[in-house]
């Protein structure tokens, strides 16, 4: 592996480095040239003052000696010289494979450099994190995030990156350590490292789960912006018919008189009340409107909550555990229609997620801080944890297809904020769901108001 990055560096500075050749090479040779020099200028005046008299035969073993003496000196110089050059040499070449170590395991993106035989030569921490495999394990190996139905896609991309086409932020999928599949945007790119025949190939890959999940946000918002509109319009559509029949029923008790205390029809007055109000929350979402809220009588809301979904509770053979006394005197500054929408939509919720034989309580108490608190308990399964931060998300539903709008606890929160109180989930570990329901209760001397 060394080999390989020490070969991309100098690849990288192949001009800079034939000049710092020659130059190396030029420095040697005019500096042994002066030792020579220097050496000879020396043993001339040497001799000259001190062996002016010898004979041939002398100063012939002298010319010897001064030669070997030259050599080994300009000899031991050069080597001197040259592992000097090559010990800075192998050291720049040292911090700077460190350097580029050190950016490559910096790199937020899991990097991958491999040859033409698909056999790993680099490995980045972040690919270790993204795919689980150490450095050690797969240098050397064939890529071992490439499944076998991905690989003829790989080769494929490495062909395209072999002809000189941009392989850039595809999508695709890679194996981690543990076998699990995780969608990943992959690039491409060619390395031809000088004196070497063979290709290499770098992959930077990154994780889009994030991506992914922010792409499917989007289109559930683009979803629900439409949906939206469609039940702002089929609302609309539902009024005309709502206000017709209820027109039709006081025309009918004024036609006949004998039905004006029917309970038979004042059931269907009070559903025809409740499908209204149920259609007036859900145009909340496009507007607020300003509703005209009076002193209610919180108790009276819930048993006539109850009674509406009476027939429902025997179908179910629902328990039905009730404690109001709390509320005998409690009256809250608010919209009739709106409380029984909220407090129907949370009934409902209680009586859906029972089994059969389930039971439910209802319990509400005043407090003497002017808040007055209802809790609507279930022995249902709970809402799954990880639903918990989408809870009150328009739409969204654990109940089958047909069977749940998802639009009940959004617009029971709206109801309660608009009545200055508050809605609340707990989880009962083993016990079911219970739905807190606070709001303030009417004081002495206050009157009606309206309210955005």
């Amino acid at each position: 592996m060394q080999q390989v990055g020490n070969a991309m560096e100098g690849n990288a500075k192949a001009a800079e480095g034939v000049a710092g050749w020659r130059w190396f090479l030029a420095t040697l040779a005019l500096s042994c040239v002066t030792i020579l020099a220097v050496v000879f200028s020396l043993w001339e005046l040497i001799e000259h003052r001190y062996f002016r008299d010898l004979d041939y035969t002398t100063l012939h073993y002298l010319y010897i000696t001064r030669g070997v003496a030259s050599s080994l000196l300009v000899g031991m110089w050069a080597t001197w010289f040259v592992l000097r050059e090559r010990r800075r040499r192998e050291a720049q070449l040292e911090r700077s494979y460190e350097h580029s170590r050190a950016l490559l395991n910096n790199m937020p993106e899991a990097v991958v450099l491999f040859d033409e035989d698909f056999r790993v030569l680099e490995w980045n921490q972040a690919s270790a994190r993204l795919f689980g495999f150490d450095r050690e394990q797969v240098l050397g190996q064939i890529l071992p995030t490439v499944c076998h139905e991905r690989f003829g896609e790989l080769q494929q991309l490495v062909k395209c990156v072999g002809k000189g086409q941009a392989v850039l932020d595809h999508e695709t999928e890679r194996c981690t350590a543990h076998g699990k599949s995780i969608p990943v945007a992959v690039s491409y790119s060619r390395l031809q490292l000088t004196g070497d025949s063979r290709q290499f190939f770098l992959e930077v890959a990154q994780d889009i789960r994030p991506r992914l999940r922010m792409r499917d946000k989007l289109l559930e918002l683009e979803k629900l912006t439409l949906m939206g509109q469609m039940a702002t319009g089929t609302a609309h559509h539902l009024n005309t018919p709502l206000t017709a029949m209820l027109l039709q029923l006081q025309m009918l008790r004024q036609q006949a008189p004998s039905l004006e205390k029917s309970p038979e029809l004042a059931v269907i007055e009070q559903q025809i009340h409740f499908c209204q109000a149920f259609v007036q929350g859900v145009l909340r979402f496009a507007r607020r409107p300003l509703l005209e809220q009076k002193p209610t009588p919180l108790g009276d809301v819930i048993e006539g909550v109850i009674t509406l979904l009476r027939p429902t509770l025997t179908l179910r053979k629902a328990n039905l555990e009730v404690r109001l006394d709390g509320l005998c005197h409690c009256r809250v500054l608010g919209d009739r229609n709106h409380l029984e929408v909220m407090f129907s939509a949370l009934v409902s919720n209680a009586v859906d997620a029972i089994p059969p034989d389930g039971r439910i309580r209802i319990e509400g108490t005043a407090s003497s801080d002017g808040q007055v608190e209802i809790c609507i308990e279930d022995d249902g399964p709970g809402i799954p944890d990880h639903l918990w931060p989408r809870l009150f998300e328009p739409f969204l539903t654990t109940k089958p297809a047909g069977q749940g709008t998802g639009l009940g606890l959004p617009i029971a929160r709206s109801i309660a904020e608009g009545h200055g109180g508050t809605l609340r989930l707990q989880n009962r570990p083993g016990r079911g769901l219970r739905a807190i329901v606070q709001l303030p209760y009417l004081e002495e001397g206050r009157t009606t108001r309206a309210v955005a």
